[in-house]
């Protein structure tokens, strides 16, 4: 088994930061995002999309997508559970996390893969005016998950789950974005500060 990596890249992130909450170890790959390895033809025989992370199991099947990988593991190691615990616990991850996918992740790597000038090979066409009009929904989003985490220490509720590594993530893209995170958002920092001390966040 290995799992080809992204490096600093959110989707390879989240499974990183998902492994390193479960104690679990995988063979990393590298994958130069950088170099455009990804969409060669010899990425593309394992994974078609062209994108990062895969995981490669031992009879050769290629998992893809972040949260099928994710999912993967938490069926075979159920503990601590990212997911939820019963039917309620398991619904409200899958909304939670949905949110912080289409809500701010989406929203987050549009400012950063439209406008960066790094993106520019990467994302053809780039459009300025895609980037700039996700600016104010990152804000918005922001502003609504405040309050949101006014009443709770997490972003599903009381556990720390998948949702978290989700929107910890996407707050970390908004730096090379260049999206400053407005000050005023006590909630949001106060859990933000709590996911970095933990330390799979370092994965």
């Amino acid at each position: 088994m290995k799992l080809l990596d992204g490096g600093r890249a959110p989707n390879p992130r989240r499974v990183r930061i998902f492994l390193a909450e479960k104690g679990l170890t995988v063979p990393l790959e590298p994958v130069d995002l950088a170099a455009r390895q990804h969409l060669g033809e010899d990425f593309a025989r394992i994974n078609p999309m062209r994108r990062v992370p895969v995981l490669i199991l031992d009879d050769g099947t290629a998992i893809a997508e972040s949260m099928a990988i994710c999912r993967y593991f938490e069926a075979l190691h159920p503990e601590p559970a990212l997911f939820g615990r019963d039917a309620r616990e398991e619904a409200l991850v899958e909304m939670w996390n949905r949110r912080m996918e289409l809500g701010l992740l989406n929203a987050v790597a549009a400012v950063f893969r439209h406008l960066h000038p790094a993106m520019a090979e990467l994302e053809v066409p780039q459009v300025a005016e895609w980037g700039e009009a996700n600016r104010p929904k990152v804000l918005d989003f922001l502003g609504w998950l405040d309050g949101e985490l006014a009443g709770r220490p997490f972003i599903a509720g009381e556990a720390f789950s998948v949702a978290d590594i989700t929107a910890f993530v996407a707050l970390d893209l908004c730096k090379p974005a260049k999206l400053a995170i407005p000050e005023e958002l006590f909630h949001l920092a106060r859990w933000r500060g709590a996911v970095a001390a933990r330390p799979s966040a370092a994965a």
